[in-house]
């Protein structure tokens, strides 16, 4: 009770809204600083691989063109995945009920393809280099162009992931580990530049296929991340904290199923709580809006919540036996945790 009392004070003096369009606009706010994020990385990018352009075709460092060639590729990423976060942002509609927010994990599958192309061609470049073996000239200007990729790349990759992680952007925070890598790769650049100084001319291209070996880490890792967000893998600690809180709801005996998935950075949950068999169903509908109000103030960055409120006997639900799949598990009045019935929500 004492409990109850302290959440129902916290709410009063808390200034906030659970109407439908203020749930969207964290969402559309995200939006805008994922795009105003990937302005200014493809700005920053931009000119820390032209710079690099200029003095790899001047020196003829292989090593140089593949930390240059990946450097492009990697501020062309923002353009698809500009092209996502506008899409985004456009409202749901009756073939679309979710809405566009996955055109960010599209984005994200373009991202991984461009790393792989990048990858492809850094060691097309090496292989050459090594095989038909080519002079390289003013180390000097090669070393300062490999601190220069490392500067730009390692502000780039703070900036993306600071605001990939604040708005929940999977595909922005692959982008940032992307030009994070790129950015240890360039400093390799110096120590080709220094083998080639010592008399080792295959020195370059060698550290040409080691960032090429570096970009395929970095593949591999975004990938990764990119195929976890499309098949709807949520941190296991956010569904903790969300069955805490709708668990800790008066009136709920207990959460019979808890569902969250990421639509590119909005976060949606559905979720049957079973409460007592002899209520009313306004008194059903008081404890689920309230499990629902928790829900929100417990999971960041969710903005989105279907409750369905399910009574506290054996066989609720045997009418819809037959129209489950036998692979699904349990019913939600089970005492383990199963799939929702077909066509049976009650949302808010």
């Amino acid at each position: 009770m004492a409990s109850s009392l302290i959440h129902r004070l916290r709410h009063m003096l808390t200034p906030h809204s659970h109407d439908a369009a203020d749930k969207v606009d964290p969402a559309m706010e995200g939006s805008r600083e994922g795009l105003r994020a990937l302005w200014v990385s493809l700005v920053g990018l931009g000119a820390t691989a032209a710079l690099q352009g200029l003095v790899a075709a001047w020196s003829g460092s292989v090593a140089l063109l593949g930390d240059t060639l990946h450097n492009v590729a990697d501020a062309l990423t923002a353009v698809p995945l500009g092209i996502a976060f506008l899409v985004g942002r456009r409202p749901a509609n009756r073939r679309y009920t979710y809405g566009y927010g996955r055109a960010e994990d599209l984005a994200g599958i373009a991202i991984v393809l461009t790393i792989a192309a990048s990858a492809a061609l850094a060691a097309y470049a090496a292989g050459e280099r090594l095989l038909h073996p080519q002079p390289v000239s003013r180390l000097p200007f090669v070393a300062a162009a490999g601190l220069v990729g490392f500067a730009g790349n390692e502000l780039v990759a703070r900036y993306r992931m600071r605001v990939g992680r604040r708005i929940g952007s999977a595909a922005l925070v692959a982008d940032g580990l992307h030009a994070r890598t790129d950015g240890y790769t360039s400093l390799a650049v110096l120590l080709g530049a220094g083998g080639v100084a010592l008399g080792r001319a295959w020195a370059d291209p060698l550290i040409g296929l080691l960032i090429t070996l570096a970009i395929l880490f970095v593949l591999k890792d975004a990938a990764r991340e990119v195929y976890r967000r499309l098949m709807d893998a949520v941190d296991p600690a956010l569904i903790a904290d969300a069955e805490a809180a709708l668990a800790a709801t008066p009136g709920v005996v207990r959460v019979a199923a808890l569902r969250m998935r990421w639509i590119g950075h909005r976060l949606h949950a559905e979720t049957d709580l079973v409460v007592g068999s002899d209520l009313s169903l306004t008194r059903a509908h008081e404890i689920a809006v309230d499990a629902e109000h928790r829900l929100l103030h417990a999971v960041p960055r969710l903005t989105a919540a279907t409750v369905h409120p399910d009574p506290a006997t054996a066989h609720a639900h045997d009418p819809l036996d037959h129209h489950r799949d036998p692979s699904a598990g349990p019913a939600p009045d089970h005492p383990d945790l199963g799939a929702p019935e077909h066509g049976h929500s009650h949302r808010h």
